[in-house]
């Protein structure tokens, strides 16, 4: 390992000595359920990485939420200057319902850990809390921030704005959702908007007056075939109806029918042109006297490499090697809200934290051993961040 100057090796080597204390708070934050719409479990989690952040002489606020999490910023209160900070995003919401923690609590088995939520993206957390800590401990060259958001698992609708003011105030963002399992972090994302499409028919018994019914089931099936005809896989654009609804008796003339819709696409550009399709064919009645709405339910925004972030990326990169890694950049077609702080122009890298797979699922796992030396790597390319031009 390469480092520079006496705080460099300083917070290396206590990083170094904190495996088993990340693995207990890793324990503690993924035996707590934190279901996106959890408003309790999350603030549940929150307040024991608060506890955390106060051991170690941080300071935290909140941005209170009604109907999720509240939004927890963390600061060291030794650097009150008007430098922008280097800005620790994530996110410690889950997908999973409630109980999923007590059916399959974390453990670690063969050198990876699981439970809901350890790799997507509570390690991360961990990580962020822990190169925090180093840098209240041992003090940091320049200013450095984090946010711990609430809802990015449905599309961040109430945190997003508050990512994207600490964005706009930060000089680098470095999300740390879960590493590859190649150990690769994230250059790239695709955008996606999610949507609710329903219709409307009219019932009647299938048997006796099958005539005086209009098939709300039958103009989806169209509609269904339609959306997916507009998949443009050379422009990474992909159309999924990926939930259906419908009909209330087998006998019965369906009245009604809805369908979850997933888009994503890479170029801005695209999401205009599939937006405007969709709405084409939801306007259009295949199965005449039908009606269909449409409701956008959430969206992320691409995470588009610019000079900037490759720069910011060469950076990182470099420090990763100095912490013992060979880390390349790679396209991802999942979403984040790194695509958010992107957009308004704050140089950008995802999926730097520990590494792990499988996500959004019972075999979801993190590599134990990753969570040292990705720690490492990024508490180096922050306190080396003045080496960047301009920056």
């Amino acid at each position: 390992m390469t480092i520079s100057d006496a705080r460099e090796a300083q917070v290396v080597a206590w990083l170094a000595e904190q495996k088993d204390a990340m693995i207990d708070l890793l324990r503690d934050v993924v035996n707590i359920d934190s279901g996106t719409y959890d408003k309790a479990g999350v603030d549940a989690v929150g307040a024991r990485f608060e506890r955390f952040f106060s051991e170690h002489g941080l300071v935290t606020s909140r941005e209170a939420n009604e109907r999720f999490g509240d939004a927890i910023h963390i600061r060291l209160d030794d650097r009150l200057t008007n430098e922008k900070p280097v800005l620790l995003l994530g996110h410690r919401d889950t997908v999973f319902s409630k109980g999923e923690a007590v059916r399959r609590p974390f453990r670690i088995e063969n050198g990876r850990a699981y439970g809901p939520g350890v790799a997507d993206m509570k390690a991360g957390l961990v990580m962020n809390a822990f190169v925090l800590a180093a840098f209240a401990k041992f003090g940091s060259p320049v200013r450095v921030a984090g946010l711990i958001t609430s809802d990015e698992e449905v599309g961040s609708p109430a945190c997003r704005p508050i990512i994207e003011a600490a964005a706009r105030e930060a000089r680098a963002v470095f999300n740390s959702e879960p590493g590859r399992p190649s150990g690769n972090v994230v250059t790239g994302r695709k955008g996606g908007v999610f949507m609710r499409m329903v219709i409307k028919g009219r019932p009647a018994h299938s048997g006796g007056s099958f005539e005086k019914g209009i098939s709300a089931i039958g103009e989806l099936a169209h509609k269904i075939v339609a959306i997916h005809g507009l998949t443009d896989l050379a422009k990474g654009t992909t159309l999924n109806v990926g939930i259906v609804r419908g009909g209330e008796a087998v006998n019965m003339v369906a009245p009604s029918a809805e369908a979850e819709i997933d888009l994503r696409y890479v170029d801005p550009p695209e999401r205009t042109r599939a937006m405007a399709a969709i709405q084409e064919i939801v306007a259009t009645s295949y199965v005449p006297g039908t009606e269909a709405t449409l409701e956008i339910r959430g969206e992320f925004l691409p995470l588009n490499p610019t000079a900037a972030s490759e720069e910011l990326f060469v950076h990182y990169q470099a420090a990763a090697r100095d912490a013992g890694l060979t880390i390349e950049g790679e396209f991802s077609g999942g979403c984040a809200d790194s695509g958010f702080t992107a957009a308004v122009g704050c140089p950008t890298i995802c999926g730097v934290g520990p590494v792990g797979g499988a996500a959004h699922t019972p075999e979801e796992y993190l590599e134990v051993d990753s969570l040292v030396p990705r720690a490492q790597a990024l508490a180096l390319a922050i306190m080396r961040m003045d080496r960047l031009a301009g920056r």
